[in-house]
């Protein structure tokens, strides 16, 4: 049976048997059964790499960071998770330099501990109260950067904005693409300081069918 240790651009924890590309953790989650019993522990939202230095732990261990999964990084930044500045140093780097870039406001600098921007990254992604709600607001949808992602025509998908489409997230993939609409209000999933990470330049990875529906978005470098 699939653990629920999949995060889905909401920030939910999901069980699937579906594959993620990235790991991270936001604390101890979990119970000494293995069942998660609560959201998070800690403001350090992370987004890792499933391999470094040869590195091996459990998934659940008792009383420890629990392990979590997600599709791509544009999924792990919606959820609220940023780089880690160990194993994906450089990532990290590249995302505290465009976060303060997009965030004039804060008054923060590049020399700022990180611990400043998980705190309001915190305000960004739970709503208090409740803590466990996921906070949105509206925006219009051709001046969202791409990486972003919004809830769908049903009020409950999520899709990416990706180039001139958004597509349709699935625990294993991107499965649908429409034409980005224009002048249409959405509700935004991604928080909302780190849209303007985005829009200051960072880039988030996608899983590789978001390449599958003749994208017009530029590879990495």
């Amino acid at each position: 049976m699939p653990r629920q240790n999949r995060v889905d651009p909401f920030g939910n924890l999901i069980a699937t048997p579906a594959r993620g590309t990235l790991t991270g953790n936001r604390g101890c989650l979990h119970d000494e059964k293995g069942n998660i019993v609560r959201r998070w522990t800690t403001r350090a939202w992370i987004a890792c790499r499933l391999e470094f230095k040869g590195r091996h732990r459990a998934v659940m261990p008792p009383n420890r960071w629990t392990a979590l999964f997600f599709l791509d990084e544009a999924t792990a930044i919606a959820a609220g998770h940023r780089p880690c500045g160990e194993c994906r140093r450089e990532d990290y780097l590249r995302f505290k330099e465009a976060w303060i870039a997009g965030n004039p406001g804060l008054d923060l600098t590049i020399q700022a501990p990180v611990q400043k921007i998980d705190a309001i990254l915190q305000r960004d992604r739970v709503s208090e109260p409740p803590r466990s709600a996921k906070v949105m607001f509206s925006a219009e949808m051709d001046r969202l950067p791409d990486g972003t992602f919004v809830v769908g025509p049903d009020g409950t998908t999520p899709w990416l904005v990706w180039g001139d489409q958004i597509l349709r997230w699935s625990p294993s993939g991107y499965t649908e693409a429409m034409v980005r609409p224009e002048a249409v209000a959405v509700n935004v999933l991604t928080p909302r300081s780190m849209v303007a990470a985005l829009d200051a330049g960072y880039r988030p990875s996608a899983h590789s069918s978001a390449w599958s529906f003749g994208q017009t978005v530029p590879p990495l470098p």
